[in-house]
């Protein structure tokens, strides 16, 4: 059975200014090194510095796999949620977002799904049937394609964040659901490295 083998990840800790910062390129230098003996056949990136900077830091890592940019992978809003679907410690988070800038994110989900989640096309010639794909993204993006692969209600990306360089793993084959195999998972990082990206608090 063909399977698609996504490896999602959120891009190493950024400045103010959305640059990778020394922590951040250690976070992804660590990733690389976790996915060394992973067959992987291709690292996406989102367009913006700190997803692409976190890409080719880990890809160092993987002699003569391609780094390519997909548009898609953008830092973006998915949904935007109804009153009635936001929950409280998200009010006002969405004040100010229009018709307009509410349907473009959708769209940008939309591509999103259409590109990543699903299963590899069987009639593309390949040396081996399954595919391993690295995606350097954002909290927003993963959250959107767990949701999706959950099959939950849209409003449901909400509250699923994911760590800087924390690794999310989704498979996909034919005639089955999605597959989670993991989540926000850290243990690449050493304890100082973990949590970057959550708001500060005693973490297990």
């Amino acid at each position: 059975m063909t399977t698609r083998h996504l490896y999602l990840a959120r891009h190493g800790a950024a400045d103010a200014f959305g640059e990778l910062t020394d922590v951040g390129r250690r976070q992804a230098g660590l990733l690389g090194e976790r996915l060394a003996d992973v067959p992987v056949d291709a690292v996406w990136h989102s367009p913006l510095p700190r997803a692409v900077a976190s890409a080719h830091e880990l890809a160092r890592h993987l002699p003569n796999v391609p780094v390519t940019e997909a548009a898609e992978l953008v830092d973006h809003v998915p949904y935007v949620p109804s009153a009635a679907e936001t929950p409280p410690s998200w009010a006002g988070f969405f004040d100010g977002y229009d018709d307009t800038e509410a349907a473009s994110g959708q769209r940008l989900a939309e591509a999103l799904v259409a590109r990543f989640a699903k299963v590899p096309d069987t009639t593309t010639k390949r040396s081996r049937p399954d595919t391993h794909e690295v995606l350097v993204t954002h909290a927003y993006p993963i959250a959107w394609l767990v949701r999706h692969a959950l099959e939950a209600p849209p409003s449901r990306w909400l509250g699923l964040n994911s760590a800087n360089t924390a690794l999310t793993v989704i498979e996909y084959r034919d005639g089955l659901p999605p597959t989670i195999v993991m989540f926000n998972d850290m243990s690449h990082l050493p304890a100082d490295l973990r949590w970057t990206g959550f708001p500060e608090r005693v973490r297990p």
